[in-house]
């Protein structure tokens, strides 16, 4: 049989948790973005279409229902809040791959490593 002692301690071990899991997606930050062609990140390649992004520290995953894509990413702030969530390729071996996400409504730049 428990101890009200040990019962007490597993509860605050349990909500200690629950509390950090509850930060880490706090921290995570999630837009949209429509890709207008097919487009390759982190490796993987994304056909057209609307994607969620979601933002975690340096990493983000983009996804939508089967498919998604994760790469590392260095986040900048510009100067003023984009207009518009834009898209930047890089293309150099005939294929399209993302090489920076502008945020519409914010200041944030999403450059891929």
């Amino acid at each position: 049989m428990n101890s009200p002692v040990i019962d007490t301690m597993n509860k605050k071990i349990l909500l200690s948790f629950a509390i950090l899991a509850a930060s880490a997606l706090a921290n995570a930050k999630s837009f949209s973005v429509t890709l207008f062609q097919p487009s390759i990140v982190g490796g993987s390649e994304l056909q057209p279409g609307d994607y969620k992004l979601d933002l975690n520290e340096s990493k983000v995953v983009i996804h939508s229902g089967k498919n998604s894509a994760e790469a590392a990413v260095k986040v900048e702030t510009g100067d003023q809040k984009f207009g518009s969530t834009t898209v930047r390729y890089q293309n150099g071996d005939g294929k399209y791959r993302v090489q920076e996400i502008r945020l519409g409504g914010t200041k944030t730049k999403l450059v891929f490593n």
